[in-house]
């Protein structure tokens, strides 16, 4: 794909995700089969998407009161996620090109396992696995793993450094064609091709080598989302992919400006850096069509439920504030990227509270609703006005969402000549006109993280 045609992921829940979209009578709820996900990576097969992308979170949210009842009433963020590595697994059985991407967190997790379950998938996928890299931030996830507490932001993201350096020497621990499989030798692997990597750091302490052969993409492609400072320096150091959120148009053009700039002086090409910021696309046959498909989604959107999902995200308790009254300024433990978006639509729409819980659990991530042709306008503004690499579709209820933008848009995409027709390799780094990363290069990256961290 040339640097003239848009990427695109797709942002699938394994859950109800959206208060209110599940709601929707075209919605399908299968979330605990895997036909129903198998389906889906299908469609987006057959829309030549770059990748399917799966959040995850490790708790169900009690931010809002106290309580987890927002959240379980309203089937909100948390109230159901399954583990998203064995979704995948699933997808990738009956698929052969779509990219398929998991989260996991570096908090709660230890390099070892990580590194072990994405050279896993990419070995049974072909080359198509890539890990979302999240630092967990929420006090509920904290004490499902030993903790009164979460790890400050700090010392979030200095863990997750070693976190990613452990992992890139243990993909690194094989070299390529250390798996000989010569019988008549006999020789099984090459001794002198694998080596441990003996890694003893501030938070890990990992020998090594893996138990399993170097991935066949190098390492799986990672991705990240970052809004806060650190998070926006941490994503231009290691990702390939980077995942975000914008009210405007602006403020998407000057996301990107900031990201390809950090990523050049950390040495990186900005090119190899994909920005792909989130959109939700509502979709008619006419434009009148399609903004009463958006009104009834809203009409279905409970308040308490979008307020509820604000309240993990920002990790701030909203319940303590009047519901009638505009959000205060506060500080924020959580994503500061979504509390800056939050902040520009009160302040743009001047929204009480309570209208905006229900504008954030019904948003509409880029404004995207009309016609296959106007979508299509609108990515096309963004996509060739500095603003992304392409896009992170969420559907507005699921599968639906999805096998309307499969279906229209696409093809408006490729008659514009803005997205492939066809796929051109068989690797999510192929999708991404990224190279495979050569045994080595994880290691020569280190020495400027450290000197970032300094």
């Amino acid at each position: 794909m040339s640097d003239t045609q848009m990427h695109l992921a797709a942002f699938v829940t394994a859950g109800p995700g959206r208060p209110g979209g599940w709601r929707y009578p075209g919605s399908v709820p299968g979330w605990l089969h895997q036909g129903y996900y198998q389906n889906i990576a299908r469609t987006l097969e057959e829309g030549r998407f770059d990748l399917a992308f799966f959040a995850d979170i490790l708790s169900v949210p009690h931010r809002f009161g106290g309580s987890t009842d927002s959240q379980l009433r309203n089937g909100a963020l948390g109230s159901l996620r399954l583990d998203p590595l064995h979704v995948l697994a699933s997808m990738g059985a009956v698929t052969e090109r779509l990219g398929l991407a998991a989260t996991v967190s570096t908090t709660y997790a230890q390099p070892y396992t990580v590194a072990r379950s994405f050279a896993t998938l990419d070995h049974l996928t072909g080359g198509r696995a890539a890990w979302n890299i999240v630092t967990s931030f929420q006090e509920a996830e904290a004490r499902n793993f030993d903790r009164d507490s979460q790890f400050p932001r700090a010392l979030r993201y200095e863990r997750a450094d070693e976190f990613l350096e452990v992992a890139g020497k243990l993909w690194d621990s094989w070299d390529d064609g250390a798996l000989v499989l010569d019988p008549a030798a006999p020789l099984f692997a090459d001794p002198e091709r694998v080596r441990a990597v003996d890694h003893a750091g501030e938070f890990f302490t990992v020998r090594g080598p893996l138990n399993v052969p170097r991935p066949p993409q190098g390492y799986p492609v990672l991705i990240q989302a970052g809004a806060s400072a650190k998070g926006k320096d941490f994503a231009a150091r290691w990702s390939d992919v980077i995942f975000c959120s914008h009210a405007s148009l602006e403020s998407a053009q000057a996301f990107y400006t900031e990201i390809k700039e950090r990523a050049a002086a950390h040495g990186r090409d900005p090119r190899t850096v994909k920005i792909l910021p989130s959109i939700t696309p509502i979709i008619g046959p006419t434009t009148a069509i399609a903004r009463q498909l958006h009104d009834e989604l809203f009409d279905l959107v409970p308040p308490l439920g979008g307020l509820s999902t604000l309240a993990y995200h920002l990790d701030v308790d909203l319940s303590t504030f009047p519901l009638d009254e505009r959000l205060p300024e506060v500080e924020v433990p959580g994503v500061e990227g979504h509390y800056r978006e939050v902040r520009e639509i009160t302040e743009r729409d001047g929204l009480t509270l309570r209208q905006l819980g229900k504008q954030y659990g019904g948003r509409v991530e880029g404004g995207f609703v009309g016609t296959a042709a106007e979508v299509a306008d609108g990515l096309e503004q963004w996509f060739t006005g500095g603003a992304c690499d392409g896009f992170t579709v969420q559907a507005p209820y699921q599968p639906g969402g999805f096998e309307d933008f499969t279906r229209q848009v696409v093809p408006e995409l490729q008659r514009r000549g803005l997205f492939r027709t066809e796929y051109t390799g068989h690797t999510l780094r192929d999708h991404l006109d990224l190279p495979r990363v050569e045994s080595g290069e994880w290691t020569r990256r280190i020495p400027a993280a450290r000197k970032a961290l300094s």
